[in-house]
């Protein structure tokens, strides 16, 4: 009778056991179920996750992983491109992208700051609106009185810097002044259209001449001054 106590109470000692290493591993976290079963966490950051758990590489801010029974499964974030007017960006220790934190006006490959007026070239007047679209007046250059205009630095439209001139005739490979006649040979007298003609250097470009009748070159003489 002896004998059957203390099996029993051997067993009652050895259940009680088990119950409290149970307990004991439950309160210090080492994972075990009650089946006696150890669970699957990921280790990762220097920190254990449990599954089901979403967290961040601590070296990569844009990669993302879950704890999962097979391990971690982490997948990186692309980042978006900057807007091309974007004329600060900031990069936040904790951001997995940078960020746009002010935007102006891209034109031809340069970024101007909101309300900015710019000349981009000597003929283009721009502002950069509120937007962030740069929005241009063109300057429309009148015809010049002139064959042989010349852009001069920093001007927008060409310059007659001999004056107001004409071809002779079709051939183009003479040159008068506008205002009086000129004789261009010892018959024919020529005269450029100027500011006092209709419809003035609308693209005629050509003078009006007259010839003398029944005269040539060597036949008329020189007139004496």
């Amino acid at each position: 009778m002896a004998q059957v106590s203390t099996v029993r109470l051997s067993s009652r000692r050895s259940i009680c056991a088990a119950v409290l290493t149970l307990l004991l591993c439950a309160q210090s976290g080492l994972g075990f179920s009650i089946a006696g079963q150890q669970e699957n966490t990921c280790e990762d950051n220097g920190s254990v996750y449990y599954v089901g758990e979403w967290y961040f590489l601590e070296s990569d801010h844009c990669t993302q992983c879950e704890c999962t029974d097979e391990g971690s499964v982490c997948a990186r974030t692309e980042c978006t491109s900057l807007p091309a007017a974007c004329i600060h960006v900031s990069h936040y220790p904790t951001d997995c992208c940078p960020r746009c934190e002010k935007i102006g006006c891209e034109y031809r490959g340069v970024v101007y700051e909101l309300g900015q007026t710019f000349q981009p070239s000597e003929c283009e007047q721009c502002t950069c609106d509120s937007d962030g679209i740069a929005r241009c007046l063109v300057a429309d250059c009148a015809p010049p009185p002139c064959v042989n205009p010349l852009y001069q630095p920093g001007k927008c439209c060409p310059e007659c810097l001999e004056g107001p001139n004409c071809y002779v005739d079709g051939s183009r490979s003479q040159v008068i002044p506008a205002g009086e006649p000129v004789w261009v040979d010892s018959c024919t007298k020529c005269r450029c259209h100027d500011g006092q003609d209709a419809g003035y250097w609308e693209g005629n470009r050509l003078a009006t001449c007259s010839r003398l009748k029944n005269c040539t070159p060597e036949q008329t003489p020189v007139q004496q001054r």
